[in-house]
């Protein structure tokens, strides 16, 4: 009877928990992971405000109220930023991957996103006026 065969040694690295925060590179990208999880929290309020809004007036008004604690107003402008920051880094990240021509020329990766961010601009100007026209 022939013994059982060893099974092959696998190497495992040590590496630390904050392998990522010695690279800066490595620490930009996991803050970029990061912002998901506060747009995520921000998308489920958004989902429960509109929940509470189909309720009625009171129920919208208590909720409203809760919003403008100072952790929630604070944890809004951390989104904000989240946001912002995620944004940013998709259009630099799109701009590398959409290679956009102009006859045989390549148009340069931060000319392309240049020009993503001032038509995200100009657009969110567009909704905002949109917005204060029709409110008004």
């Amino acid at each position: 009877m022939t013994p059982p065969p060893e099974k092959p040694q696998v190497y495992h690295p040590k590496m630390a928990a904050t392998w990522w925060l010695k690279n800066p590179k490595h620490f930009l990208f996991m803050l970029r992971e990061l912002s998901s999880v506060f747009i995520a929290i921000f998308l489920v309020v958004f989902l429960i405000q509109i929940y509470q809004l189909a309720k009625g007036p009171e129920a919208y008004s208590a909720f409203l109220e809760k919003l403008r604690s100072p952790g929630w107003i604070v944890f809004h402008v951390v989104a904000l930023l989240f946001a912002l920051y995620h944004s940013f880094t998709w259009f630099d990240l799109t701009s590398k991957v959409q290679v956009v021509r102009l006859g045989k020329r390549r148009v340069p990766p931060r000319v392309v996103t240049a020009a993503s961010i001032v038509v995200w601009v100009i657009l969110s100007l567009a909704v905002l006026l949109l917005f204060f026209l029709l409110w008004t």
